[in-house]
């Protein structure tokens, strides 16, 4: 990829600089937590989702429930490109928020979610799946999997769906994409990975702080959030493993990753584990760009011509026809 922009060269320096200190010595502990999620909220509220969506919130009962009474309601929100009428979607994205499992929404990620609907012109089911440290993995997993059921409920074939996801959420997506197979679920038409956090141990985040200058992602802080995350039972979860899964009936998958972040080294080592597997993986690392450079694709030329990028491979992996668009979202 080319050199970095301007733009973002100011907005790496400015984090690393005013930011990167603060979550560095984030507390590893429910107080921190909550004031975590509080801040960002309040600032997710500031966000406005793109131009030619409309956003649907969504408040279902589980598809996969056994009718004991017991079943979660599926939460969250539609991101539906206006263009398309309601209950007319032949395919879909599901996108799973990315937050170190711990923060973050639906909403926060509108700034992506919407600019993939505008993009491929295909409905986004962005569900609210549970937190840490009140809801350990695989609380998380459990509601990725009733949120793609919920897909197949409304005859979505998984020919046309594909499941995305950032930092904790590209590692959900991953994950989802082993549980179906698991569960003898069809697999989606692929997998798009923007700055997964794939490694929840930190090992290579930890080896890898040594020469990235990453901006605002601290491998420190990152292994406090993974202890809550994973809860008493520790890592010993097969399914938080990405690296030494055996990936096989894997669909395609896209890989975008920041040249300068401390996630690299993971996101390297999962492409050549999937590739080893025999899978069809595509990893991108964009030089000198941080962690989920995608979400500032209004401000960024390079996220923008990510996002490009991830709706074309969406589009083709889905065999759906991306409509023309005067402007990006």
């Amino acid at each position: 990829m080319d050199s970095p922009s301007v733009r973002s060269r100011a907005i790496s320096g400015a984090l690393r600089l005013g930011v990167r200190p603060l979550l560095h010595y984030l507390p590893g502990h429910a107080t921190g937590i909550r004031t975590a999620r509080s801040t960002v909220d309040a600032a997710s509220l500031l966000l406005r989702p793109g131009s030619g969506v409309r956003i649907e919130g969504l408040n279902e009962r589980s598809a996969d429930g056994d009718g004991d009474g017991d079943e979660r309601p599926i939460r969250g929100e539609w991101v539906i490109p206006r263009d398309v009428p309601e209950g007319k979607a032949d395919g879909a994205i599901l996108y799973l928020h990315g937050g170190g499992y711990v923060v973050c929404s639906p909403r926060t990620h509108r700034p992506i979610t919407s600019r993939l609907a505008h993009d491929t012109g295909l409905p986004v089911l962005a569900p609210r799946y549970r937190l840490a440290p009140e809801h350990p993995f695989p609380a998380p997993l459990e509601d990725a999997v009733s949120a793609y059921r919920l897909l197949l409920a409304r005859n979505i074939p998984a020919s046309r769906i594909v499941v995305a996801g950032d930092s904790a959420g590209g590692h959900l997506a991953a994950a989802l994409a082993g549980e179906l197979c698991r569960l003898g679920l069809p697999i989606p038409a692929g997998l798009a990975l923007f700055s997964p956090w794939v490694d929840l141990t930190c090992e290579l985040a930890i080896q890898a702080q040594r020469r990235a200058r990453d901006p605002y992602i601290s491998p420190a802080s990152a292994r406090r959030i993974a202890r809550l995350v994973v809860g008493s039972a520790g890592f010993k979860d097969p399914r938080l493993a990405l690296l030494t899964c055996a990936w096989t009936n894997t669909p395609p998958v896209l890989i975008q990753v920041g040249g300068a972040e401390v996630l690299r080294a993971e996101a390297e080592a999962f492409a050549d584990a999937l590739k080893r597997a025999g899978a069809s993986c595509e990893l991108q690392v964009w030089n000198g760009q941080m962690h989920v450079f995608q979400i500032l694709n209004r401000v960024l030329p390079e996220a923008s011509e990510a996002m490009r990028g991830a709706a074309r491979f969406v589009c083709t992996v889905t065999h759906h026809a991306a409509p023309r668009r005067n402007k990006a979202a």
